[in-house]
């Protein structure tokens, strides 16, 4: 599964197997060009989708075993999919040192830098104003040295109403420079900046250059991603076994 994913060369690559004889359940596990990881959400709404559309799924839910427990995705029959996440809360970092390292990595002035903290997984860093995160220009190897999957950046939007929060996704050191869309990442984005702005849903824009739009609603110790996805392209992968 690694080698096809290195050969793929996306930024996640998932794989899919049943569980049992219904349509209800399957394993899923998502590999970027690098290393396998533990969660992601991007990869697990194609996978849906494409469950859906192709009949291999019954009702209007699936669930998936993956590596962060049961993952749960639910159409609505209008092309319109919600997944079920862990909510991924953000510690603050105590140790000087590491605090310094992240600060470090980026590559705006320690004047923009709001807060850092991190996740299970990442790196998160509160940036003080929507074009600090729109402009950032990563220092990528920096970013891959600091040890963690990846960093986030983000900020409260202000260009916008239609949109609460703003944020960037950085994974080098994975092989994924910066992420398109990172459903995993806004399962803390979402949490956090609900609890900033006093509110249970939340709507987040990733703005990487192909940008997309996350909603989140908070649900104890989960969250809820809304989203759609397309399937552009369908074929056959022939593998040799030698």
């Amino acid at each position: 599964m690694q080698q096809l994913a290195m050969e793929m060369n996306q930024a996640e690559t998932a794989f899919l197997s049943p569980i049992g004889t219904g349509k209800r359940r399957y394993s899923l596990r998502w590999f970027t060009p690098v290393e396998e990881v533990d969660l992601c959400g991007h990869a697990t709404l194609a996978s849906a989708k494409v469950l859906y559309e192709s009949k291999y799924c019954d009702g209007t839910e699936v669930e998936f075993e993956t590596r962060s427990g049961v993952l749960t995705a639910r159409f609505d029959g209008h092309g319109g999919i919600t997944l079920e996440f862990p909510n991924e809360k953000v510690d603050e970092i105590k140790d000087p040192q590491v605090l310094e390292a992240v600060a470090k990595a980026m590559t705006c002035p320690d004047s923009c830098i709001e807060w850092i903290g991190e996740t299970r997984f990442d790196y998160f860093v509160h940036l003080s104003k929507e074009e600090h995160v729109r402009g950032f220009e990563a220092d990528m190897n920096a970013i891959a040295h600091l040890g963690r999957r990846g960093t986030m950046i983000t900020a409260q939007a202000t260009e916008s109403q239609d949109i609460d929060y703003v944020a960037r996704f950085f994974a080098p050191q994975l092989g994924i420079p910066e992420d398109p869309v990172t459903g995993s990442a806004h399962c803390s984005l979402g949490p956090y900046w609900a609890n900033k702005l006093d509110k249970d849903s939340v709507k987040g824009f990733q703005a990487s250059k192909r940008g997309g739009q996350v909603d989140v609603t908070i649900q104890g110790d989960r969250v809820k991603l809304e989203g759609g996805a397309i399937i552009t392209m369908k074929g056959e992968l022939k593998v040799l076994v030698l």
